[in-house]
């Protein structure tokens, strides 16, 4: 444990695709904070994930206003909101009706929940985390919708800092380099590919979800009551090698 666990004691946190990987283990982070966790997603649910944790899990389409609409109804204080919903497509994001759909999930679906949760952070002069990628800084020729979303999510994280800084919300994103998710476990297993991944990375290994978790729970803390606008990279010095 890194951070005093009553940190976020009496706190209300939201994490949007909270309810596996990376979102999972952000919520998880959170929860073991103190904080009173929603964590919100697609259903079926890995139950068996949050055991004992005191995370509550709830179905969210951020795609759909309804979905998103329905979910806010249940919820009267909010503190943190960290948007880790998303959907990548490899290769058929090339077709213009994949590509729409996943800018809706990635991009506009973070920006519906960051204007649905706004009043609400606004009496709590709370924060928002968003999940950036290394996808935003490179391009992706498999992932053209993903890399744009994503370029987006730090524009949009940059943008919202100054629009509701009036409002005392602090909006930061972290950027995740290679983690070891279900999604990367082809690349992981494969020495052609992870290989050059590895060697590019000076830290020499892949992130875990909890080193993202660490970092969006850092954000959210007072330690960084002075940080707005930032896209934090968390990938063992990939960007910089």
């Amino acid at each position: 444990m890194t951070f005093t666990p009553n940190l976020f004691q009496g706190k209300t946190a939201l994490v949007t695709g909270g309810t596996q990987g990376i979102g999972g283990a952000v919520a998880r982070q959170l929860a073991a904070m103190g904080a009173k966790v929603i964590a919100a997603g697609l259903p079926p649910f890995a139950t068996e994930e949050f055991s004992g944790t005191g995370v509550t899990l709830a179905e969210l389409n951020v795609a759909s206003e309804d979905s998103v609409r329905n979910l806010f109804a249940g919820i009267q204080q909010l503190d943190i909101v960290i948007n880790c919903a998303g959907i990548i497509k490899r290769g058929a994001e090339h077709e213009v009706e994949v590509f729409e759909q996943v800018i809706a999930v990635n991009l506009t679906g973070t920006m519906r929940i960051c204007s649905a949760a706004r009043a609400l952070l606004k009496e709590s002069k709370g924060c928002i985390v968003n999940l950036a990628s290394m996808l935003s800084f490179f391009g992706g020729g498999l992932v053209p919708a993903y890399s744009s979303s994503k370029g987006g999510v730090a524009q949009l994280t940059k943008s919202l800092a100054i629009a509701y800084a009036a409002d005392g919300i602090r909006v930061n994103a972290v950027a995740p380099g290679w983690i070891a998710t279900p999604l990367t476990k082809a690349l992981q297993e494969d020495p052609a590919r992870s290989g050059p991944i590895l060697q590019r990375t000076p830290l020499n290994r892949w992130g875990t979800p909890e080193d993202i978790g660490n970092v969006a729970a850092f954000l959210c803390t007072p330690a960084a009551s002075f940080m707005t606008g930032a896209v934090v990279p968390v990938d063992g010095g990939y960007l910089v090698s």
